[in-house]
């Protein structure tokens, strides 16, 4: 077990580096100069200069690295050229409003889509499976932009039961809170249980089909037994490592989401920091995404064991 913490602790290392060599050329190869796009046109090259002095533009691309680096792992992200705000602190606030999200999201369609998908495999072919399963490729196939505007227009609008515009923070007033991110939550809910539950299906069906499953059968088992000791188990390790897969992708693609609500998180500070060219906030952002995408996959791959122990004895 130590062996394989250490050996995927190890493996992190070098994905971390790739994702910051990734992101900042990905910044570098942005036509057009930087410090020219911040400023305007209208700069005069005096502070064009000063800036790109300032963004350490104006020495080797081996060297802007080496001092960014250096940076980076002081925890010095830069300052925001639009607010002049420390970088990451500034991201560490935006990205509390998404982990509300996107954690709570992910946690209520693993609770629901991952017994349906169990329970849909387990009526194979049956009236309920091709329901389940038909509900949840619709859901998978709507847009989330287009589901968070069904939601604001029905809940919204039609309705009046929740508030269309704005955001207030549960540490501020959790009950209004709340209310704020019930239609942020419900569009990734319905639109991420469709994949949990297709994965959580086929995962089951293929251990329905084993032979210590028919063996548990013919030693008389209830169905309820067989499913808990023999095949839930058993079938929830490429659920699980969907979950992961879809934290760390939301935790940075929940831009969309984010913009439709009005809601002041991660993601939607990376597209404001697109439209004004803030690049500190930008590099900041991406790096952060990447890094958090490889810890959370990281910490999967380390809970992996508790559900199947063959990986941790492989």
């Amino acid at each position: 077990m130590l062996r394989f913490i250490l050996i995927r602790l190890l493996t992190a290392i070098p994905t971390l580096i790739i994702v910051a060599v990734t992101v900042f050329v990905l910044i570098r190869l942005i036509p057009g100069d930087p410090a020219q796009l911040m400023l305007g046109d209208l700069a005069d090259p005096v502070s064009i200069a000063a800036l790109r002095h300032q963004l350490g533009l104006d020495r080797d691309i081996f060297v802007q690295f080496g001092l960014w680096a250096g940076h980076v792992l002081e925890l010095d992200l830069g300052r925001s050229i639009t607010t002049q705000q420390e970088v990451l602190p500034l991201i560490l606030t935006r990205f509390a409003v998404s982990v509300q999200i996107v954690l709570t999201a992910v946690l209520l369609a693993s609770l629901i889509a991952i017994p349906a998908g169990t329970f849909a495999a387990w009526r194979h072919n049956s009236r309920v499976d091709v329901a389940t399963v038909a509900t949840a490729t619709l859901f998978l196939s709507i847009p989330t932009f287009w589901l968070g505007l069904l939601l604001l227009l029905l809940l919204g609008v039609k309705l009046g039961w929740l508030p269309v515009v704005g955001y207030v923070s549960i540490a501020d007033n959790p009950l209004v809170g709340a209310l704020y991110l019930i239609m942020p939550v419900l569009t990734l809910l319905l639109h991420e249980s469709g994949s949990l539950l297709r994965m959580a299906r086929a995962s089951t069906l293929e251990v329905l089909r084993l032979d210590y499953v028919t063996h548990a059968r013919a030693k008389g088992l209830s169905e309820f037994a067989v499913l808990r000791r023999h095949v839930f188990k058993n079938a929830f390790g490429p659920s699980w490592t969907l979950i992961g897969l879809l934290l760390g992708h939301l935790l940075g693609g929940v831009a969309v989401v984010e913009t439709v609500f009005t809601v002041p998180g991660l993601g939607r500070l990376l597209v404001e920091a697109i439209f004004a060219r803030d690049y500190p906030v930008i590099q900041g952002c991406l790096l952060f995404v990447g890094v958090a995408y490889v810890l959370v996959n990281l910490v999967v791959d380390l809970c992996y064991p508790i559900f199947d122990p063959r990986v941790a004895a492989s």
